[in-house]
């Protein structure tokens, strides 16, 4: 059933109004369920009736006495409702009239009676209710409480109306006039569109005191709920107001701007970023950022200072990959082909590498380690990196860092500037277009610090992991996540990096190359780049594998690749310039005609590795361009046993010397060294090459085995080289970089190696191909040392005095 309130509906009073007191109320009437309303007392209401128990019951009170019970029901969706589904108090009324629609319906108008109590209900053709009708309770004489909620309630539907809520003039006016507090609680509760539960609850009071308060409470929420909506509905007609007070001004703005002749472009320009600002799927903050400063664009004048340092901030806002990735490539064959490709040998680097990605693929976004190869120059570090980019299928970006002093380069210079921009980081992923690329930072090692910050500090939040998904730009000011990007770090030296940035860092070392290693990747690598780069193919120039190996030895003295490329490019131009002047037939290149293209060779072995000799001694070192060869001089001369160093030795070298000579002298007897000597001679150590600066603890048995010669004079083998620190009681203590050092000696054609014992397990890292060429001598006390190096004492030399004393005596002789 469809129920209807209407409350402005006027009809004839003398036809209508029934006086209560002059009719009998039956003890049962049918019954008629009401959805979503409850009517009142002396209410007079429209309803449409369509279920058919209430048609019937509706026929059954017009055959009789026109009364009906008026009940509403509980729950709205019940079709077919029975008493327990109903109030239990309803109101009794009379039918006043009935019209029957076309389909089916029948619209009755009806007026309430009295309240009335449901007694039972009887349900057969229609619903039938036995009740009691409730008398309301008034009180003897008007209190003082209910002349105030009388008053109250006429003063709460006035403010009502005046909040919006829609009463209609005529019933403001009969509540106006309308002192009995009942009727007017029960017209008050009909006009305020209360729930179901809360107009109930009113009628079922029969107390109009209590009646009259209750209508007051749900008044005064009402009130409440008019003066929030009243505020609201002002809030937004303010809103849309001043929105459209700010398009009038606009459009006025435009047409300004149009007969000024300007403004057209900057419109332009900014209906553009806000669809790339819409394109760029930017984070909430970042994007709201932008929006703000984009209205405040809009506002500037095209020629003002600020406009122009606004639009470049736009740009590169909108132009940074938000959303934009690429997808890896997760082929673990593939990937080791194109790096099998790039490079031979590393094989330590190439598995880390497969590592990562079959991380990556197992698990969408891992937090990977930041990647920092160490090596000396030219052993391809930087390469490495590139060809990693092209085996993940991402954007490569080499940032050198070389040089770098300002922290600003790395976060950024704040827009307050003149000539502000972002922060290498942030135009490196403007330059790669994605969110994902690999980003090399190159020569880490040499960053620098001074007054304008510490950039190593700037990169602790960049190569971080853990932070640096919302890495902040001075010059963007909003958040950018770099979680996406893979970084990798290339250094010389580990020294010079900040040790919290190393503690970030996974290091690789890169050793640099043997022999075959330089030769198979001159021939894969080197020599058809040279070839394309000098305009040269194959029926130009032919060079055999025997002139490769001849320009490595004689012509390089290097850790890494650098000069090979260089003297192998050197080849090469000599071939084109032979070819541009008209040369046919192809040039073979073979170690006999070598010097025509490369001259005279640069490294010559050196002269004193050809013969064993006293107090000269072949150590091992390490530098920043891989191992080298280091020849240690002593020399005794008459004085008072001072010891003198020289060739710019660093202070933990002048120490090691000191310690090794302390030695000599407390195990001199022990060592065939007569005691006087450390008091009647002076001990002078040369390390040649005086102008480069030389430091370290690992020549510490080389200083003690050349001065132990010199003192003994027992000769050094010539083809053992030896490395390693010394202590004050004769330990062999362990040294760093043995591969280098033993890629340097196998340079120099030694064949043995005298090394610490604890660096036994370095031996991993040394090519297997030189275990057969250079045998390893393990120690861990300098008396071995001395014992492997050190040949016997050679006998003092005849003076003439001691050859004539000896002629004499066989002059004297007897003969036989």
């Amino acid at each position: 059933m469809s129920a209807i309130t209407n409350m402005t509906e006027e009809l004839d009073t003398a036809n209508t109004e029934i006086n209560e007191q002059q009719m009998h109320i039956p003890e049962v009437l049918p019954v008629l369920p009401l959805r979503d309303i409850v009517i009142y007392p002396f209410m007079i209401v429209p309803l449409f009736v369509s279920r058919e128990k209430s048609i019937r019951a509706v026929d059954e009170a017009l055959g009789e006495n026109r009364m009906i019970l008026l009940v509403s029901q509980r729950d709205l969706d019940k079709e077919e409702p029975v008493g327990g589904d109903l109030y239990q108090v309803g109101t009794v009324a009379v039918i006043m009239r009935m019209l029957k629609l076309p389909d089916g319906r029948i619209r009755i108008l009806v007026q309430g009676l009295s309240r009335a109590r449901v007694e039972s209900v009887e349900d057969a053709d229609f619903l039938r209710a036995r009740l009691s009708v409730m008398h309301e309770v008034t009180a003897p004489e008007r209190s003082l409480e209910v002349e105030a909620l009388v008053r109250n309630v006429r003063a709460s539907m006035e403010k009502a109306a005046n909040l919006g809520k829609n009463i209609s003039p005529e019933v403001m006016a009969i509540v106006a006039n309308l002192d009995e507090a009942g009727r007017l609680a029960d017209l008050a509760a009909s006009n305020l569109e209360l729930k179901v539960e809360d107009a109930q609850s009113v009628l079922d009071i029969a107390d109009t005191t209590v009646r009259l308060r209750r209508v007051n409470e749900l008044l005064n929420k009402e009130i409440e709920v008019l003066t929030v909506q009243q505020e609201i509905n002002t809030q937004a007609r303010a809103d849309i107001d001043r929105s459209q007070r700010e398009f009038y001004l606009r459009q006025q703005m435009k047409a300004i701007q149009s007969e000024l002749g300007e403004g057209n472009e900057l419109a332009e320009e900014i209906a553009q970023f806000r669809e790339k600002i819409e394109a760029a799927k930017m984070p909430k903050q970042a994007e709201e950022d932008a929006l703000r400063q984009l209205k405040k664009l809009e506002r500037m004048h095209p020629d003002a200072a600020e406009t122009a340092t606004l639009r470049n901030w736009m740009e590169i806002m909108t132009d940074l990959p938000w959303s934009k990735s690429s997808s890896d490539n997760l082929d673990l064959k593939k990937a080791e082909t194109i790096l099998n490709e790039d490079h031979y040998g590393l094989e330590k680097v190439k598995d880390r590498i497969i590592e990562a990605l079959a991380v990556r693929k197992l698990k969408e976004k891992p937090k990977g380690s930041i990647m920092c190869l160490v090596g000396p120059p030219g052993v391809g570090k930087t390469s490495l990196g590139r060809s990693i980019a092209r085996a993940l299928d991402r954007r490569f970006v080499r940032l050198s860092l070389g040089g770098l002093h300002d922290e600003a380069e790395i976060r950024g210079h704040r827009r307050t500037y003149v000539g502000a921009m972002p922060g290498r980081i942030v135009q490196a992923l403007q330059q790669a277009g994605t969110n994902n690329p690999l980003i090399m930072l190159d020569e880490i090692d040499k960053v620098g610090a001074d007054f304008r910050g510490d950039p190593s500090s700037a990169l602790l939040e960049v190569l971080d992991p853990e932070q640096n998904n919302s890495f902040r730009d001075n010059y963007l000011g909003v958040t950018f996540d770099l979680s996406n990007v893979m970084f990798m770090t290339t250094a010389n030296v580990l020294d010079t990096v900040q040790p919290a940035l190393r503690d970030r860092m996974e290091v690789i070392h890169l050793a640099g190359y043997t022999e075959e290693e330089k030769l198979e990747i001159a021939r894969r690598h080197l020599l058809p780049k040279q070839m394309d780069e000098n305009g040269i193919v194959a029926r130009h120039l032919r060079i055999s594998k025997p002139a490769l190996a001849a320009i490595i030895l004689q012509y390089t003295q290097e850790a890494g690749l650098r000069q090979l490329e260089r003297e192998i490019g050197t080849v090469c131009r000599k071939v084109a310039r032979r070819i541009a002047e008209g040369q046919t037939e192809i040039v073979s290149v073979t170690p006999r005609n070598l010097r025509e293209f490369l001259g005279t060779p640069k490294v010559m072995p050196d002269e004193i590795l050809k013969k064993d000799q006293i107090g000269v001694a072949t150590g091992l070192a390490w530098t920043a361009a891989g191992g080298d060869v280091l020849f240690i001089e002593a020399l005794r001369m008459k004085g008072k046993g001072t010891l003198v160093l020289t060739g710019q030795l660093g202070e933990v070298m002048r120490e090691s010397a000191q310690a090794a000579f302390s030695y000599a002298k407390s195990r001199a007897r022990d060592l065939g060294i007569n005691e006087d000597d450390f008091s009647n001679y002076d001990l002078h150590i040369h390390i040649p090459e005086g102008a480069i600066p030389k430091d370290g603890p690992s020549a510490g048995i080389t200083l003690a085995t050349a001065m132990v010669s010199t003192l003994a004079q027992r000769p050094v083998r010539k083809d053992v080289a030896m490395t390693g620190e010394i202590t004050l009681r004769g330990n062999v203590l362990p040294v760093g970089g043995v591969k280098e050092k033993v890629l340097a000696a196998r340079r120099a054609r030694v064949s043995k190696i005298i090394l610490p014992l604890l660096n036994q397990r370095d031996m991993d890292d040394v090519p297997k191909e030189l275990f057969g060429e250079i045998q390893f001598i393990f120690v861990d006390n300098v008396t071995e040392v001395f014992r492997h190096a050190l040949k016997d004492r050679v006998p003092a030399p005849a003076t003439p005095a001691s050859r004539t004393s000896r002629l004499s005596q066989a002059a004297s002789a007897p003969r036989l």
